[in-house]
This record gives C-alpha cells, structure tokens and sequence, in this order.
C-alpha cells in the first residue's frame, strides 16, 4: 500500500509539462473522442504510439471495440477542443467540429497539429489506467505551436 498521498502525487506531476491530445475513433457510425495527456511515442521500428486512458473511460470502451484510433495533436489554437472532449459529454463533443475519417475510419480534426492514425495493437492494466499500444498506420503534421498543460492550466511553447 502506498503512503503517497493522491492529492500530492498529482500535483507534483503536474510539474511537467505535457502535451495535449484528443484521441479520437468510431462507435459505430458516430466519432467518439477524449482528451489525454499520456501520449508517448513508443518505437520507430515498427512505428508504435500509446497512451493512457482511465480504466473507467466509456469513451475509450467504445473506440476500442473499433479496432482502431487517431492521435490528434493539439496546436495552441485548439484550447476549447481540449476542454469540451475533457469533460463529460453532453450530446456529441463533434458537433460544429471539423473532421474527416483517416483510413482506419478514425476521425482526424482539422487544424490540428498533428495526426497520427493507429490500429490497436495490445491494451494493457496499469493501475487505475489501461496503456493502449498502437501501431501506426498514417500520420502527418502542420506548423504551428502545441498546446500545452502545466500545472492545471494551458499554454504554449515556442522554440527559441
């Protein structure tokens, strides 16, 4: 049993500035998408990608039965996008969103900064988490700044 506190444990790692993404596939005929900041790249040979979700995610339950799921790479300008897919769902979080279906059939949302198109490979429990491995079918980028979270807000990075 650990004598970390929970509280504490999540704001000390809240420290470390994360990037931000929205992971995004098909429950059925209708996207499905959740933000998530435990996005990591995990081999260049073979391309794999992988993230965490929360085991309780039913979000992530209805991706999962597709198969398949994209990695949307938030750019600076997409702060509303990371809140309305991190909350509850009220309705569908794509309603007014721009989007088109990647090969997988996983929706990529347009003006990211960049996407990465997966088939799922494994899931894995990890704790209160599952660990999603991906391989990667398809991806592209596009100039701009990230969005990041640090600390419990959002913000930007520019290069130097």
């Amino acid at each position: 049993m650990s004598t970390i506190d929970p509280k504490e444990f999540r704001n000390v790692l809240g420290h470390f500035p994360t990037g931000v993404t929205i992971v995004t596939g098909m429950d059925g005929e209708e996207p499905a998408g959740l933000t998530i900041g435990s996005f990591t790249s995990v081999s260049l040979d073979p391309p794999m990608v992988g993230f965490l979700p929360g085991k309780g995610s039913s979000t992530w339950e209805a991706i999962q039965k597709s198969g398949s799921f994209c990695v949307n790479v938030l750019g600076d300008h997409q702060a509303d996008e990371c809140w309305t897919f991190a909350k509850p769902a009220e309705g569908s979080r794509f309603d007014g969103l721009a989007w088109h279906a990647e090969s997988t059939g996983s929706p990529v949302i347009d003006g990211s900064l960049a996407w990465i198109d997966c088939s799922i490979n494994e899931v894995y429990e990890m704790g209160d988490h599952l660990f999603v491995l991906g391989d990667v079918v398809s991806l592209a980028g596009n100039d701009g700044d990230p969005l990041l979270f640090f600390k419990g807000g959002l913000g930007t990075f520019a290069a130097s």
